[in-house]
């Protein structure tokens, strides 16, 4: 049967150094460099794989979830670093919150995009805290 020793993920951007200064200075994770690109490393243990590609396409789709304590802080304080968080029609607050805990369809959650334009989120969900 197939064993893997190790599993990480990965993606793609179109500048390895801004993408070194969004996750480090702005998201605030440990960051390091290799010949082959950039590796971040998690809160808990784990990596994610950053590589440069000269014909990027940014993901359509949340790439990473990062869980916080507060969401209202989170934004807050990420907005105050310059990050622009999306705003969905009929879905998000002015504040760029998708308050899916007070509608009973998920987390509290908001969407911005890295320096190559992947979607991330930030997300508050108490009910993981309970599990």
């Amino acid at each position: 049967m197939f064993k893997a020793k190790t599993i990480f993920s990965g993606f793609s951007v179109d500048n390895l150094s801004s993408a070194e200064r969004f996750y480090s200075e702005i998201i605030g994770l440990i960051v390091s460099q290799d010949k082959m690109g950039l590796h971040l490393h998690l809160p808990g243990g784990g990596t994610i794989f950053i590589y440069q590609k000269d014909n990027h396409q940014p993901a359509t789709f949340t790439i990473l979830n990062f869980e916080v304590d507060n969401i209202d802080e989170a934004v807050e304080e990420l907005s105050g670093h310059g990050v622009v968080f999306e705003h969905y029609d009929d879905m998000t607050d002015k504040s760029g919150i998708a308050r899916g805990l007070a509608d009973n369809w998920g987390p509290d959650i908001a969407w911005f995009k890295d320096p190559a334009g992947n979607i991330l989120s930030i997300l508050e969900n108490p009910k993981a805290a309970d599990a």
